[in-house]
């Protein structure tokens, strides 16, 4: 039995040394398995770059498209005419307007600081869109009225940069004209073939460049006379409401000095003409009529 002792030893050994390679490595495939697995949930596998959809990334926000800009023309007829009233197709009996008794206020020398947002008002309480015709200085001295005037829908015409009367050479003639023109379509996005002459006057160059440019050289049937420094208020309105006839374009005044006799005659002016019927339209509205 002692020879054998050593040859059991050894054998036993050798069991030993194979059980505990066997278990080396089953716990290193078991650790191994485990860390392989691990890999793949942290980092799962991905599509190939150059075939994956890209995200859809948002374009910057863009401006919205620009507003028409206004445009107060007239009808080919009365482009490079002077013009104090819509003509009259007498012959015309299947005329859609016949018979309407319209009328067109129009408001020169402005746009002027206190008393345009107070013929404004009146307006807007009326309901009634009128035609502002704008001197250049004025409305580059309140831009912010012009503003207005035209958010509130009246039309708008040219009546030159400085409102002068005299005879001018064909370099100023253009420049009061062009000028304010440009300041109106700056300020306000309006461009506009109505033009007023200050004055009237006919004869300094000022109306034959503007027809020249297919402008309408738009006058009055019909004064208040509201420039003159001596009248009372009650004047302005007789002139008006006993003047008026169907067609007829008026002319006030909302700037060019102290209007507070004009402010205090609209409001009688508009409800004696409404009265007699009249509906109130805009100078570019009106020329598309045929009465």
């Amino acid at each position: 039995m002692s020879n054998n002792h050593p040859k059991i030893n050894k054998f036993f050994g050798l069991i030993a040394i194979a059980t505990f390679l066997v278990a080396s490595s089953i716990t290193i495939g078991i650790f191994l398995a485990f860390r392989k697995n691990q890999t793949a949930i942290a980092t799962p596998d991905l599509p190939d770059a150059s075939n994956q959809v890209k995200p859809l990334v948002k374009e910057p926000s863009q401006p919205s498209a620009k507003i028409n800009n206004l445009n107060f023309t007239v009808p080919v007829q009365y482009q490079g005419k002077t013009v104090y009233q819509p003509q009259i197709d007498s012959n015309k009996k299947t005329n859609t307007y016949t018979g309407r008794k319209v009328i067109a206020l129009t408001f020169d020398d402005g746009p002027w600081q206190k008393t345009t947002p107070e013929i404004l008002d009146i307006l807007k309480q009326n309901q009634i869109k009128a035609t502002f015709f704008w001197v250049g200085q004025a409305l580059q001295a309140n831009p912010e009225i012009a503003k207005q005037v035209v958010a509130e829908g009246h039309a708008i015409g040219n009546h030159t940069w400085h409102h002068w009367y005299k005879r001018m050479d064909a370099a100023t003639v253009k420049s009061e004209i062009e000028r304010t023109s440009e300041l109106i379509y700056k300020t306000t996005g309006v461009k506009t073939q109505l033009f007023r002459p200050p004055g009237g006057v006919l004869n300094n160059g000022l109306a034959s460049y503007a027809k020249s440019q297919k402008n309408a050289v738009v006058m009055w049937s019909l004064t208040s006379a509201d420039t003159d420094p001596h009248a009372k208020y009650e004047v302005f309105i007789k002139n008006v409401v006993k003047g008026a006839k169907p067609g007829y374009i008026v002319l006030m005044h909302d700037g060019g000095g102290d209007r507070k006799r004009t402010v205090e005659a609209l409001p009688k002016i508009i409800s004696g003409l409404k009265q007699q019927g009249y509906e109130f339209v805009t100078v570019p509205e009106l020329l598309e009529m045929n009465l």
